[in-house]
C-alpha cells in the first residue's frame, strides 16, 4: 500500500481526480472500457467535481457506485444525488453510464441481487472493477461493510445489504469484488481518521477497511488524516 499526502482535502480530491483520469485513459486505450465504483463523502464528492473538468474518455467510461443509503431518490442522504450533481451534470457522461443501485424497490435483497447482474454485465463474470475508490469512516469501516454487521461474513455475493447503520439500511459491495479491484484508491481526510489511518496501513483485520486487500491499493490522504503515520 502507497500512501501519498497532500496539504488539505481539496488537493487530495484534485490529485485524485487527476489519478482516475489517467487511469480511465489507459484502460480504455488497452481495453476499450473503464469501469469506476465511487463512494460517498465530501472529499469524493470533490473529487468527481474536479473529475468532470479532467481529460477522461467519457465514451468508455461506467460509473457504478460502492454503496448507498436507503432512502427515497432525490434524498440528500443518497449518494447518487451527489454523485449527478457533481459529476454527471458537469461531465460529457451519459446518464445510462451511470449504474445507480435500486435501493428504491420494495425487495432489497432482490433489488441486490438485481445490481449484482448489472456488475456482471458491465464488468464482466465474476466482475472485475478497474478502480474501486474507497473511504474509511472513524470506526474503520469503508463502503458500508461496518463493525459487527453481517454483511462482513457474506461470500458469495459481489452486493449486499446491512443492518440498520445511523439510521438507514444500505446497499454495499462486498469483499469479493472489491478485493478483485485491478486498483483500490482511499481517500482519507479529516483529523478524525487519523488513528484508523494507521490500522489500515498496518492491515488490521479487526477493523472493515482491514480486510481489503491492500497489494493494489493506494492512500491519498491529507495532512491532518496523516498526523500519526509517523508516530506509529
Amino acid at each position: 500500500m502507497k500512501i501519498n499526502i497532500f496539504p488539505d482535502a481539496d488537493a487530495v480530491a484534485r490529485e485524485a481526480a487527476r489519478f482516475i483520469a489517467a487511469r480511465a485513459r489507459r484502460t480504455v486505450a488497452d481495453r476499450g472500457r473503464f469501469t469506476v465504483a465511487v463512494s460517498g463523502g465530501h472529499t469524493p464528492w470533490r473529487m468527481l467535481r474536479a473529475l468532470a473538468g479532467e481529460d477522461v474518455p467519457w465514451k468508455g467510461v461506467h460509473v457504478l457506485q460502492i454503496d448507498e443509503r436507503v432512502a427515497p431518490a432525490g434524498d440528500p442522504d443518497r449518494n447518487l444525488t451527489h454523485l449527478r450533481e457533481s459529476l454527471l451534470r458537469p461531465a460529457p457522461l451519459a446518464p445510462e453510464q451511470v449504474h445507480a443501485m435500486p435501493v428504491e424497490l420494495a425487495d432489497l435483497e432482490a433489488a441486490a441481487a438485481r445490481y449484482a447482474e448489472t456488475l456482471e454485465t458491465i464488468a464482466g463474470s465474476p466482475p472485475v472493477l478497474d478502480l474501486a475508490q474507497l473511504g474509511l469512516g472513524p470506526d474503520g469501516h469503508t463502503a458500508s461493510l461496518v463493525p459487527g454487521d453481517p454483511v462482513l461474513d457474506v461470500s458469495a455475493s459481489e452486493v449486499a445489504m446491512t443492518e440498520l447503520y445511523q439510521g438507514r439500511r444500505r446497499m454495499t459491495l462486498t469483499y469479493p469484488i472489491l478485493n478483485r479491484a485491478r486498483q483500490v484508491l482511499w481517500l482519507v481526510t479529516g483529523e478524525g481518521k487519523a488513528a484508523m489511518l494507521v490500522r489500515l496501513r498496518d492491515g488490521d483485520r479487526t477493523i472493515p477497511a482491514g480486510r481489503v486487500r491492500a497489494d493494489h491499493a493506494v492512500v491519498f490522504t491529507d495532512q491532518a488524516a496523516a498526523a500519526r503515520l509517523k508516530e506509529c
